[in-house]
């Protein structure tokens, strides 16, 4: 029970991975060929390769950590070191004992920066290779905004003059929405990638990145929505199709006439 809960309480690499494939399908059905179905392909490569780098981070970094053990371990030996010149200390040797003291916690002293040095060296390494991963989720959330760049619903279903540098729009409203819909889920999709380094290592720096790519993201979304709102209120608007004009009734009466007569002669 305990397994089953624990799975509701971080991001599954897994499970966004599969619904990114589900996304990219969907999108190349609907829109085979559409850049939108293209930048969604590489999304997914990179949620991908997120797996493999969230590993990586989650691993130590053997040679720093063999690095920062010996230190740890001379440290030990330093400090047996002076607790045996303390107990044949020799009240004649007294200026010799207290630099070799001095000496000693001088030493202390430096070898415990260079472990910290060690220690936050690895933590460095870590956040750069995620920091670098975080900008290419930056990059494809401003690709994916570009796309839906020119999908205006006003423009799209008014009938102005084209001209010949104007985009092309051959959607219909129902594909225009669901165009719209794709990117908004490809925009929390890239987010929800980002937020996985943050479960694995906890960084401040790498914290504040993901939280400006949530920003990022979340901004972009609320331009496309604002955009469906529009499209379903200018669906709304719209009259309904002209049908052919109703004939007057006495037209009717006549050829309804017309035909028993031709009815019964025949």
């Amino acid at each position: 029970m305990q397994g089953k809960q624990a799975g509701y309480r971080q991001l599954e690499a897994r499970e966004i991975i599969a619904t990114v494939q589900a996304l990219h399908a969907r999108i190349a059905e609907r829109f085979p060929g559409s850049g939108l179905g293209k930048t969604v392909a590489e999304l997914r490569g990179i949620s991908e390769e997120t797996v493999a780098r969230i590993q990586w981070i989650r691993k130590p970094h053997l040679p720093l950590r063999c690095g920062a053990g010996l230190l740890s371990l001379a440290i030990v030996a330093l400090l047996i070191q002076m607790v045996r010149s303390i107990d044949q200390f020799n009240y004649h040797e007294y200026t010799n004992f207290i630099q070799a003291l001095d000496s000693s916690i001088s030493s202390l002293v430096f070898i415990g920066a260079t472990i910290l040095f060690l220690v936050n060296w690895e933590a460095r390494i870590k956040r750069h290779r995620a920091l670098e991963a975080i900008h290419e989720l930056r990059a494809v959330s401003h690709i994916i905004d570009m796309h839906q760049l020119t999908k205006d619903p006003e423009t799209h279903l008014s009938r102005g003059t084209v001209t010949v540098s104007s985009p092309r729009r051959a959607m219909t409203a129902f594909e225009l929405n669901r165009y719209l819909d794709y990117c908004s889920e490809a925009l929390a999709l890239a987010s929800k990638i980002a937020a996985l380094y943050v479960q694995s290592l906890h960084d401040p720096v790498l914290l504040d990145a993901v939280d400006d790519i949530e920003d990022l993201t979340a901004g972009f979304s609320r331009k496309i929505w604002q955009k469906i709102t529009l499209l379903e209120a200018l669906k709304q608007s719209q009259p309904p199709a002209a049908g052919p004009a109703p004939l007057p009734p006495g037209i009717y009466g006549a050829a309804d006439k017309a035909g028993a007569e031709e009815n019964r002669s025949r």
